[in-house]
């Protein structure tokens, strides 16, 4: 399958980043180019360095950015750019993208595990070389636990009853596919309560994000990302689920951050530090054209951030 990825919200995010065509730019969730494709192509002396966990992503976009010769591809996670970048001898960059979507590819290429349609294996790795898979994570975590991960990132309701039955399921033997997984899922919703698009949709999202850990480090790859920015430089975030967005909404008003003193002393006094300034008050939202042509932008929120040392 041809690896294909409609890029969300694209203007706003180059808009967002104030591309400089000397300026040194990071696209830590690569993907299959489309928005490094319009990156680079406001570069002139500039660099563009893309990251990605999915080795057969750096290897799709290569090729849809073959014209270009300022770009470098690393295997590795946007979580780790403070290492990343240190090892590419490069201090400071005038602007990072991050979009913490997952592809249209990967969620289409059902042999990849993502998908709650068809029968496949439980995979949902971003990276195939890490160990961690989802077949591990339903066949081997504690009930408790497993209730907890599809509750938090999944936002599902009824999520002790399909861990419960994920349980019950895994003692007779392993649960090996997506389709007997779904199967599970389905039977533990009342059916009057299977309404709201497929009934696997949370599950599989939440098992997705445990997987990949997508949640826990995100505040910290966020600061980190502040923290490697120029003056002026502009970090612009892209998230779909609202854990993500809140872990990157905090993050940016921690950098941001906020004077504590009494409002009648002159001065500051007790020492707080600003990284620079959150230029979008409200998330961007997609627009209703954009929403209608890529219904998988919906949940999409743009955050930007400016890099402003005080």
């Amino acid at each position: 399958m041809e690896f294909k990825h409609k890029p969300v919200m694209l203007k706003e995010c180059i808009d967002g980043l104030e591309i400089k065509e000397n300026g040194i730019y990071v696209d830590g969730t690569l993907g299959g180019a489309g928005h490094s494709r319009e990156i680079v192509k406001k570069l002139k002396s500039g660099q563009l360095i893309g990251i990605d966990r999915d080795l057969e992503a750096i290897e799709a976009a290569k090729n849809n950015l073959k014209e270009f010769g300022n770009v470098k591809y690393v295997h590795g996670n946007h979580d780790d750019i403070k290492n990343i970048l240190e090892n590419l001898q490069i201090q400071k960059v005038d602007g990072i993208l991050l979009d913490l979507g997952v592809s249209s590819y990967q969620l289409d290429e059902r042999n990849r595990g993502f998908s709650y349609l068809g029968e496949n294996e439980l995979d949902m790795r971003m990276d195939k070389t890490q160990k961690l898979t989802a077949k591990d994570v339903v066949n081997n975590y504690p009930e408790e636990k497993l209730a907890n991960i599809i509750y938090e990132y999944g936002e599902e309701r009824f999520s002790r009853q399909i861990a419960k039955n994920i349980c019950k399921e895994r003692k007779n033997k392993e649960i090996g596919t997506t389709k007997e997984l779904v199967e599970i899922i389905e039977k533990s919703i009342p059916k009057s309560k299977q309404k709201d698009g497929h009934p696997a949709k949370r599950t599989f999202q939440a098992i997705r994000i445990e997987v990949n850990n997508e949640i826990e480090p995100l505040y910290n790859t966020i600061l980190d990302c502040i923290n490697c920015l120029k003056e002026n430089g502009r970090l612009c975030v892209i998230t779909f689920h609202s854990l993500e967005d809140r872990a990157v909404k905090k993050a940016m008003v921690d950098a941001k951050g906020k004077c504590t003193c009494p409002s009648d002393l002159p001065y500051c006094v007790c020492g707080a530090k600003s990284l620079g300034k959150i230029i979008t008050k409200k998330p961007i939202l997609p627009s209703k054209e954009e929403q209608e042509e890529n219904p998988r932008s919906k949940s999409a929120k743009l955050r930007i951030f400016e890099r402003n040392e005080d």
